[in-house]
């Protein structure tokens, strides 16, 4: 592909540390670099300041960020600049707003007039809301990822109110999931609808990686969970399962953010340290069926598990909370509304493996690649002239 990104607007995307997880955000932008020059801004997360390893941990990383800034590999792409402004690591009083608002403006206006281009701006994090119409650039997207609002041991109230106001006045709107479109449309706007896409030669390729080693001397078969082990996950699920099953053993892979700790006393469950994303597949290979036993929560609700279509493109059988996330592949896995239906449906494709249905289901992914959602997004939201967007997004600003 010819690089014509000189043709094009900058793109400056607020979103999680690039390369620290394969978020959506981060799939999608790496499918247009080739086009368009990239100001990656790393930003602070919206948890509350504590004196917990895991936010010392995150601190620590970040002060290194600052003072010494990203590594930069030499895969990263020539397009992408990766910028790590200070910031003050807390959004709950007005007084942060205004301190965080005064350092990223100082930091982020610089590289603006030096790109000699217009620049559009992509976030999925509402804590940028208190730069609209401030920071110079010539229009802003929200990338609806997830309702923030929900999350366990973030700053709700904070990020309620800061999302709020980036929905009134983000000039488009775009959203993983029909639930967060409904959300959006509370406070009056139309979002148009993006859900997740897949690697498909990472998961369907010949080049699987070996599995990590923490698999190793377990008892099969594995049913198999990866992801963050927080308090979306439903214990008792867990706990049925765990009861039911006669071998084998339930293997949670992941970094863990203040599980319910009965989650470390249940027979047969093992919690593996996070693997590297490129041994995820690995991991895939070894599972006999994979699961998804979220909580029926709000928070749950209104997310997009990326997961959910990596899952699907493994071949192995796939069992989830039936949550809206999970309906439009409905006819790919087996949902379950109770414990009772989870434990039954998991042993039953322990015994039975992937239903032929489920398997012919699965052809869709063919069209639901990265590439294509880039190119989606990219007509929908990243058009320079406002008056052009498509679907359901509204360009007026608010």
């Amino acid at each position: 592909m010819a690089d014509t990104s000189a043709e094009k607007p900058v793109l400056m995307v607020f979103s999680d540390d690039w390369g620290r997880h394969p978020s959506s955000c981060q799939h999608l932008v790496r499918q247009l670099l080739a086009e368009y020059r990239v100001l990656w801004v790393n930003t602070i997360g919206m948890r509350r300041p504590g004196l917990d390893r895991s936010t010392l941990g995150r601190g620590w990383e970040k002060l290194g960020q600052w003072v010494w800034g990203p590594r930069r590999p030499a895969s990263w792409p020539a397009n992408l600049t990766v910028l790590n402004p200070w910031m003050w690591p807390s959004f709950g009083t007005p007084w942060a707003r205004r301190i965080n608002r005064r350092l990223l403006l100082g930091q982020l206006r610089p590289p603006i007039a030096a790109c000699g281009s217009p620049v559009i701006a992509l976030t999925t994090l509402p804590v940028v809301a208190d730069l609209l119409g401030e920071l110079g650039v010539l229009r802003w997207v929200y990338y609806c990822v997830d309702d923030f609002s929900q999350w366990p041991g973030l700053d709700q109230p904070a990020i309620l109110a800061m999302d709020e106001q980036l929905v009134r006045r983000a000039d488009a709107l775009v959203a993983v999931s029909r639930t967060l479109q409904d959300r959006l449309a509370r406070w009056g706007r139309a979002a148009s609808l993006l859900e997740h896409g897949v690697d498909l030669e990472l998961w369907c390729g010949t080049g699987v990686t070996a599995a990590p080693e923490c698999l190793d001397r377990l008892e099969r078969p594995l049913v198999v969970f990866w992801g963050l082990i927080d308090r979306r996950m439903d214990v008792d699920w867990l706990a049925r399962l765990a009861e039911d099953l006669t071998q084998g053993t339930i293997v949670l892979v992941g970094p863990r953010s203040d599980p319910d700790p009965r989650v470390d006393r249940l027979p047969r469950v093992v919690c593996c340290l996070p693997v590297h994303y490129e041994e995820l597949p690995g991991v895939a290979r070894e599972a006999a069926v994979l699961i998804m036993p979220y909580a029926d929560l709000p928070v749950t609700r209104a997310m997009q598990p990326l997961k959910l279509t990596e899952y699907l493109a493994t071949g192995k059988p796939v069992v989830v909370r039936d949550l809206p996330s999970v309906h439009g592949w409905a006819d790919a896995l087996d949902r379950a509304s109770t414990a009772a239906e989870f434990s039954v449906a998991v042993r039953r494709r322990l015994a039975e493996g992937l239903a032929p249905g489920q398997a012919a289901a699965r052809k869709r992914l063919e069209q639901e690649t990265w590439a294509a959602k880039a190119r989606t997004l990219e007509r929908l939201a990243l058009v320079a002239d406002p008056s052009a967007c498509g679907g359901e997004v509204r360009c007026d600003g608010g």
